[in-house]
């Protein structure tokens, strides 16, 4: 049980984020001429700091292609499960 304590402290509060995902996610990228609204811009500009994020740390390479594929696959839900639960920073 010692061993999930951390990650039942970070579902805490991701738990709230979930609607919040769901919200957003609902919400179009793009504005009606086929553009990128706003929250578009924003999404991609915070997935490729997270994508220059996984390839900074020093994992192996399979642990960063997954990080990447899920950022890529699922941009704002991957987003999300990286910063909370990737590990980012401990040795």
């Amino acid at each position: 049980m010692n061993k999930l304590a951390p990650y039942l402290n970070r579902l805490f509060f991701a738990a709230p984020l979930l609607a919040l995902t769901l919200l957003v996610s609902s919400c179009s990228r793009y504005s009606a001429d086929g553009s990128l609204a706003t929250w578009g811009y924003v999404l991609l500009a915070l997935d490729v700091l997270a994508l220059f994020d996984v390839f900074r740390q020093s994992w192996s390479i399979g642990k960063k292609i997954l990080w990447a594929a899920i950022i890529f696959f699922f941009p704002l839900g991957g987003l999300i499960l990286y910063y909370f639960f990737a590990g980012r920073g401990k040795a």
